[in-house]
Order: structure tokens, then C-alpha cells, then sequence
């Protein structure tokens, strides 16, 4: 008997098929052991040993494999095809090893890209020994990973309140999103005029040229600056004739893009169906693994995590052999093509992400997949093919047209497809495509009628157009994991978690799949630059993954890298622990500044907008329990804060809240002022101003925004209304108790008794919902779980005591109560037709079962102690009545966070 291990149930089900019953296949489940999330897993003093551990559902996995093992005589481990499979296999045999259960085991390791009968035979074939390189080079990037994080993120805690966690990579990452975000926000847009000619030619064929030097002089796409520029340019244009002077024509080829690497899979994933890169990866997992094929179990794709261009002979000779049955040999290139990764450090040369066979097209797989999982596969299908496929041909022509004193000169360009090659399968989305009309690309698309030099052209209509130079765009995840390939940071394997850890951090939003950095994240950049900038660098991060490739092909030693990297690491935290919070504040201060108080020439920016003069209050970076804020210089007295947005002064930017409160009126009652402003957690709005100084004094009574409701929206009315929150909506119509409308923390809700419903802001809002529509919520609203929950249907009363029998729903499914005891509905009994009668049967055989348990402590072994005399146990109590009293405290939990 033969027992194999492989890391997933769905792989272990489709392999076990192909092995027979000479083979038992089980599922490790991914890793089977980590380092533990607390300091000391991972002690540099002691040569960085390591302390791994099992939790509860890798110990029945182990124990799973270990009883197989009883009565096997080969261990077979067959988890991926990369760094994290081999250390998986590594710790498997190693778990193994320290129980004593290998020694009469022969232990090998095997590899398979595919999951076909083929390849599973073929590699079960070949074994090998598990290699101890590529180990050390998972062992290296693991304790280098958990050292930054559980060194770094302490510093964090305690120099900068209200920041999460910093990792190794994530930091990196963060930093560029955060980078690009500053270009964006201290960009300057540039007017600029393009000049447009409609002309037609002699047979009255119609086109339009773009103007490219007007008297004499070359124009580039921001020379004409004003309206005034192009007006004159338009003048020149009008007052002449013009003739085709020269005629440019070029055959340009378009080469076919190569297979889908991990990172160009999540590119094109996210760009052509707007997938997110990790759930790119779990739809591509579920595709290697295997699909029921109707009763055959097939992996449609090969494995999901290269860098690797590669393709098999096999491969190869399949795509050519399809393209010639069904497109014809035209598109079928003379020698089979090859493709080079350019990626920095690219690594294991595994074959590129492609079907396992092309002949199952996506039209004959479409009833055995989900339409997610379908168009990924047709996405893989379609490149693999194509990259295979003849090179496209295209026609470009630029016509030269000038008047005859040359004092105007345009140009018109188009192509024309002349074989359309790969392009019949497959083209791919540009990252960022020009947001202006006014691109060459678009020009180049156009069709242009016939004409010769010489020819003389009809002008008809003269188009200036006014256009603005535009900011870099934001990263969409597809150009993020564009970047970090291109650096060089991060791992096929790693992509998706850096980008879903970012996003579970807070310290960055997804916003029309735009990447924004939240507050924190700014911060926590920000703060990384100045103290460990070193670490936060590109060329040194990917240096470092250049080291980790070294020691995964076996040039360099894993605990020497760990050890060069230690030393000046723990020197530079070292060098943190004097610092001072208020230094670190007036450094970001510093730093973010510029950003924060951007100079618009109407005065100081600084300057509080509520108290500053030219004595008065400034603004400056502060820090609270939740992150980062604006505030004023002469708190308390003045409680002035904003958030941190760089106050633009245009009407989209929260309604100008940024440079100060808006005042909407004044309250009838009252007569306090009624203010909308921008606080840490978005706009509010505020009655009146705080009274009082110091601790001792009132704050005015604000309320929240509800989520969705524009600033703009809010006027004087709709104010009064929000503070006038929790209302009374009226009485509920079967016991007359009133039901309360209000917004709480998790948003607006409705109130019955002890009983809150969450309000959906797209189909009621909290300040207009009347007493009907509360009372069908409150009817249509699930019963909450747990403490505090509603009372159930009544089945009816007990006999015995005349107490109700209630229906509940728990998480296990229906039961019924009575008093304290609860009894489960059985799954063949329907909870709806249950008599009071059954119910009693149920609760009875509950309590009965039930009446046998114990609650008593278990009698010591040791003997009794010897009972004190009747004067010792007054002498006690009486010690015991005059001792103090002390309280009794809890320890308090740590936590912390990775």
C-alpha cells in the first residue's frame, strides 16, 4: 500500500481515481503547521531556530495520514509544484519524523503540473527527495516576514496610535499606492487646444486631419495653451486651400501576446471581466484541480502559480494542430513560437498557465462549469491558442497636408487590418487607457479614402478643441501587480494576499476598482519612510527576493541572509525606542504637510478656520485612538478637526467641509447655529458650539450622516430632522408600545421594545419611514441569535406549569424551549405542524437525558483533610471578618496583530 499526500480534497478525489486502489490519497489541507502568532517563534539570538506548531485540524489531518501509514511501506508527498508545496511536504515528513512513524517508510517526493491521468502516472514515475533548497528558501522568507512583522508592527503600536500592522511586502506595496496618490493630489492640470479639419476629397469622400505645425513651427500637444491660440491657428486655417503634399504607407506586424503567467492571468482577469486577482486565483485553483467532467474528473488547467513562459512540445504541437484544422494554415506560423519572461527574478521554470487540453473548447465544458469559472477558462483558452497563431498585418498610411504657403501643415492617419492573424482569437485591454479624445491610437483606427500626391481637398469644418492634461491614474489591481512584477517584488504566489491584506488592513480602499490610501495608510507610510526607509525601498525589497531565488537554487545560505538582514534591522528599531510620539507627529507633520496644506494663495493654510488669526489657532497633524486627524493648535479651547482630505477648494471635495464648517441656519428653537463639517469619520452635522471650557465642558449635539446621503443633499430641514434622532414613529398596533427610529453605529435602525432592525439605506430612510412600513420590517426582519434575541412562535402551553413552548431558530437548526430546557426538532419533523403535545414528548426525553449529568467537581484523590475544631472555625471567621477585603481583577488579554 501506498499513500500519498497532496494538499487539497478536490485534488486528492480526482487523483485517486487515476491511482486505483493500490493507493490511499489524502488531503494535508494546505500547511500543516505554522509559526505561532506570538514573539520568540522565531529567535535570531539562537542561530534563528524556529518553533512550529499544529493546530487542532492539522493534528486530524496528521492523524489521518498516520493510521494510513500503518499498514503502508511508501509515503508519497505530491503537494504543489512550488516553494510553499515543497515546504508543505517538508513539514509533513518532519511531523512524521518526530513521531517515530517513517522509519520502515520509504518517503519520496513527486511533481505534477497538470492533473491528468498522464501526468499523475508519469510523475509518480519519476520520484525524487524533497529539496532541502527550496526549503531553506521558504524557511528564509517565512522567519524574514514574521520578523519585520512582529518587530515593526510593535513599533507602530506604541509611535503611531491607531496604525495596524506592517509586513515585509505589504509595506512596499502600500507605499506605491500611496506615492502615486501624492501625484495625484499636488498634480496641476494644463490647458491645452487641439485643432481638428474636416475635409473631403474629390469624389466627396469625407476625413478628418489633426493640425501639426502652424507657421513654421512644429506643434507638440500642449503648444496651443490657450482658446486664443487656437482661435488664431482656426483663422489661418480658414483663409487657405489646402493639397495633399505627401503620402506615407508602412505594413506593420503585430506579434501575439505570450501565455498567461500568474500575474498577467490577474491582469487580464481583472481587466477584461473585472475580477478581483484573489478570486482570480480561486477560480484558476478549482480549474487545476480537477472538474466532473460528466463522471470523469478532469483538471482543465495546468498549475496557477509561474512565472514561466514555458510550454510543452506537447502543447505546442496540440495548438498548432488545432489551428490549422479550424483557421487554416494561413495562421499557422512556419516554426512554433518561444517566449522569454523579462520579469525580474523570475523563478522555478514551471510551464505557463494553459489547458490541459486544447481540444476541450469552452463551448464543450460550458455545462460543467460555473460562468465565472467558464470565462476564465475561455480567457486561458483563447491566449494559449493565440499565442501560437500567425502575427497580425496592418496598413498604416499618414497623409501630409499643408496650403500652399505651408503657414498650416496636418496630418491624418488610419490602418487597415490587412490579415488579422491572432487578432481573430484574441486582443488584450490596455492598463489605462487615455481618458481624452485626442489619442493617436484613436487616430490610427480611422479609414482613409484613396488619394494621391497632389490632390487638392475641400475644407468644410474647423474644430478646435479644449483639453486638460490629465494625473497619472490610480493603480488598478491589475497595473499594481504589473508593477510589483516589474520590480521585482513579491511572488506569483504572493500577489493576491498582498493586495486582500492591504485592503483587511484599512489601509486601502477599492473605489472604482481604483486603489485610494485610507488615513492610516498615509500615516503608516509615511512613517516608514522616515525611520526605515531603508526597508520600505524597491531596489531592496526585490533584492532580497533575488537573495531568497539564490538560495532556492542552492548558491548562498539561508541563516546568512537572515543573519546580514538581522543586524542592521534590529539596529534600526533599536533606534526607534526614544523616540518621542509628539516627534514623530511634528515629523509626519513635516512630511505630509504640503499635502494636507497645500498653498492656494488666499493666506495662511494653516491657520484654523474657526479661531485663527494671526495670534490665533493653527492646524497640525494629531493622533487619536482611531488614526489620524486634523486639529486645532489651541484644544481644548477650540475643538476644530477635519480629516485628513487635501482641501481642494473645488465643489466636489466634500462640499469645501475641508476648509472649514458650513453654516445651513439657525435652529427655531433654539436659535444656535446649525453647522455641517467634515470629522475623522466623514461629514456631520453639529447644533450650536461647545459651552464651557475644560473637562467641564457641554458638547453640542451632533449626528451623522447616513451612508449614502451626499453632503450636498443636506439642507436646513434635513439637518433638524437628524438631530432630532432616535424619533418616534408611532405605536405598534398589537401591544401599542412605540417604535423609535434612530442611527446608531452600525446605521440607521428601527426600535421595537428591546428589538433593533438594521435599515437598508436604498429602500427606507430613517427620517420619513412611517408606522406602516416599520411594522412590516419589524414582521420581515429574521429573528437575531444569541442574547437579547426576540421571542419565537408559541406553540402553546406547557401542561404542567402552563409556561409557553417556544420555537426558536438556532445554528444548529430549529429547537423548542421551555423555561431552561431546550430540545432539538428532529430533521424528519416539520417545525411549522409541531403540536404542543410532540413538543412536551421532545422536552421530556431532553430532560430525562439530561437528568443523569453531573455537575460535581471530582473527589480529590488526596486524603481529606482532618475537620477543625468548632473554636478554630470561629477564630477563622473571625480573621476572616477583620482582614480587608480585595478586589478581584482580570487579567487583562494581550493581542496582537500580524
Amino acid at each position: 500500500m501506498k499513500v500519498v499526500v497532496v494538499e487539497s480534497p478536490a485534488k486528492a478525489k480526482t487523483i485517486n481515481k487515476y491511482l486505483g486502489s493500490d493507493y490511499t490519497v489524502l488531503a494535508s489541507f494546505g500547511h500543516v503547521r505554522d509559526l505561532p502568532a506570538k514573539d520568540g517563534s522565531v529567535r535570531p539570538d539562537d542561530d534563528f531556530s524556529m518553533s512550529w506548531q499544529l493546530d487542532d485540524k492539522s493534528e486530524k489531518r496528521i492523524g489521518d495520514i498516520a493510521k494510513a501509514l500503518k499498514s503502508a511501506d511508501h509515503l508519497i508527498l505530491a503537494t504543489d509544484p512550488d516553494r510553499e508545496g515543497e515546504a508543505i511536504s517538508w513539514h509533513v515528513q518532519e511531523v512524521l519524523n518526530q513521531r517515530h512513524l517513517l522509519s520502515k517508510v520509504d518517503v519520496k517526493r513527486v511533481v505534477f503540473h497538470e492533473i491528468t491521468k498522464s501526468a499523475v502516472l508519469d510523475a509518480i514515475a519519476r520520484p525524487r527527495n524533497i529539496d532541502s533548497s527550496l526549503v531553506d528558501a521558504y524557511l528564509a522568507r517565512r522567519a524574514l516576514d514574521y520578523l519585520v512583522g512582529f518587530t515593526l508592527s510593535p513599533v507602530l503600536w506604541r509611535k503611531l496610535p491607531g496604525s495596524r500592522s506592517a509586513g515585509r511586502v505589504q509595506s512596499v506595496a502600500l507605499r506605491l499606492i500611496c506615492e502615486r496618490e501624492s501625484e495625484v493630489e499636488v498634480f496641476k492640470p494644463q490647458e491645452y487646444w487641439s485643432v481638428e479639419v474636416k475635409f473631403a476629397t474629390r469624389e466627396g469622400q469625407a476625413f478628418v486631419a489633426r493640425l501639426t505645425h502652424l507657421e513654421g513651427l512644429k506643434l507638440d500637444r500642449l503648444s496651443l495653451k490657450s482658446e486664443a491660440e487656437a482661435r488664431h491657428a482656426v483663422s489661418i486655417i480658414e483663409g487657405r486651400d489646402f493639397q495633399v503634399v505627401d503620402i506615407e504607407r508602412k505594413t506593420v506586424r503585430r506579434n501575439p501576446f505570450p501565455p498567461f503567467t500568474t500575474s498577467t492571468l490577474q491582469q487580464e482577469a481583472s481587466r477584461k471581466l473585472g475580477f478581483s486577482a484573489s478570486h482570480t486565483m480561486r477560480l484558476a485553483q478549482r480549474l487545476y484541480e480537477g472538474v466532473d467532467l460528466g463522471g470523469d474528473t478532469v483538471g482543465l488547467i495546468t498549475y496557477m502559480r509561474t512565472d514561466s513562459f514555458n510550454l510543452s512540445s506537447e502543447a505546442i504541437g496540440s495548438a498548432r494542430r488545432l489551428i490549422e484544422r479550424d483557421y487554416g494554415g494561413s495562421y499557422l506560423p512556419d516554426s512554433p513560437r518561444a517566449y522569454k519572461s523579462k520579469a525580474k527574478n523570475a523563478q522555478e521554470a514551471h510551464e505557463a498557465i494553459r489547458p490541459t487540453d486544447l481540444s476541450l473548447k469552452p463551448e464543450n465544458v460550458r455545462a460543467h462549469l460555473d460562468p465565472d469559472q467558464l470565462r476564465l477558462y475561455e480567457l486561458i483558452w483563447r491566449r494559449t491558442l493565440a499565442c501560437q497563431m500567425a502575427s497580425a498585418e496592418l496598413d498604416q498610411v499618414a497623409v501630409d497636408i499643408a496650403s500652399a504657403d505651408e503657414a498650416a501643415m496636418l496630418r491624418a492617419t488610419g490602418s487597415v487590418v490587412k490579415f488579422d492573424g491572432f487578432l481573430k482569437l484574441y486582443t488584450e485591454d490596455r492598463d489605462d487607457p487615455a481618458p481624452s479624445s485626442d489619442s493617436a491610437e484613436d487616430d490610427n483606427e480611422r479609414r482613409l479614402p484613396a488619394m494621391a500626391s497632389g490632390d487638392t481637398l475641400r475644407r468644410e469644418a474647423v474644430n478646435p478643441e479644449q483639453h486638460f492634461t490629465q494625473p497619472p491614474p490610480r493603480y488598478t489591481e491589475a497595473s499594481l501587480v504589473k508593477k510589483l512584477e516589474e520590480l521585482g517584488i513579491g511572488r506569483p504566489s504572493t500577489y493576491a494576499s498582498i493586495i486582500q491584506v492591504l485592503q483587511d488592513r484599512n489601509y486601502v480602499r477599492l473605489e472604482k476598482k481604483r486603489f485610494t490610501p485610507e488615513d492610516r495608510g498615509r500615516l503608516v507610510t509615511a512613517f516608514l519612510s522616515n525611520y526605515f526607509h531603508r526597508y520600505v525601498e524597491y531596489d531592496f525589497t526585490a533584492d532580497l527576493e533575488g537573495q531568497l531565488d539564490d538560495i532556492a537554487n542552492g548558491r548562498i545560505d539561508w541563516k546568512q541572509v537572515l543573519r546580514n538582514f538581522w543586524q542592521a534591522f534590529s539596529k534600526a528599531v533599536d533606534g526607534t525606542k526614544e523616540l518621542r510620539i509628539s516627534e514623530v507627529l511634528d515629523r509626519l507633520d513635516e512630511e505630509l504637510g504640503p499635502h494636507f496644506f497645500p498653498e492656494t494663495g488666499q493666506g495662511d493654510p494653516r491657520l484654523c478656520p474657526r479661531c485663527g488669526t494671526a495670534d490665533g489657532g493653527r492646524l497640525s497633524l494629531k493622533l487619536g485612538k482611531m488614526g489620524g486627524f486634523i486639529g486645532c493648535s489651541r484644544y481644548p479651547e477650540c475643538r476644530y478637526t477635519r480629516s485628513l482630505v487635501v482641501p481642494t477648494g473645488e465643489p466636489g471635495d466634500d462640499q469645501g467641509l475641508s476648509a472649514g464648517p458650513k453654516l445651513l441656519g439657525q435652529d427655531p428653537e433654539t436659535r444656535k447655529d446649525v453647522t455641517l463639517r467634515l470629522g475623522p469619520y466623514g461629514p456631520y452635522v453639529q447644533l450650536g458650539e461647545p459651552e464651557g471650557e475644560g473637562k467641564k465642558a457641554i458638547k453640542p449635539k451632533r449626528a451623522s450622516l447616513p451612508k449614502g446621503l451626499p453632503a450636498a443633499d443636506v439642507d436646513l430641514d434635513r439637518a433638524l430632522r437628524l438631530l432630532a434622532l432616535p424619533r418616534q414613529i408611532g405605536l405598534h398596533p398589537e401591544d401599542g408600545k412605540p417604535i423609535v427610529a434612530g442611527i446608531g453605529r452600525f446605521g440607521p435602525y428601527i426600535k421595537h421594545e428591546s428589538r433593533y432592525v438594521n435599515l437598508k439605506s436604498d429602500e427606507d430612510d430613517v427620517l420619513t419611514i412611517g408606522i406602516n412600513r416599520a411594522v412590516t420590517v419589524l414582521a420581515e426582519a429574521p429573528e437575531r441569535k444569541g442574547r437579547g434575541a426576540p421571542t419565537g412562535k408559541n406553540i402553546g402551553n406547557h401542561p404542567e406549569d402552563g409556561k409557553p413552548i417556544v420555537l426558536r431558530s438556532g445554528r444548529y437548526g430549529p429547537y423548542i424551549a421551555h423555561g431552561k430546557v431546550n430540545a432539538t426538532i428532529p430533521k424528519d419533523t416539520d417545525p411549522d405542524t409541531l403540536s404542543v403535545e410532540a413538543a412536551v414528548a421532545l422536552l421530556t426525553a431532553r430532560k430525562e437525558a439530561t437528568s443523569g449529568k453531573t455537575s460535581k467537581k471530582p473527589v480529590s484523590k488526596k486524603a481529606a483533610a482532618p475537620k477543625k475544631a468548632p473554636a478554630e472555625k470561629t477564630a477563622k471567621k473571625t480573621a476572616v471578618a477583620k482582614s480587608p477585603t480585595k478586589k478581584k481583577t482580570k487579567p487583562k488579554k494581550k493581542s496582537a496583530e500580524e
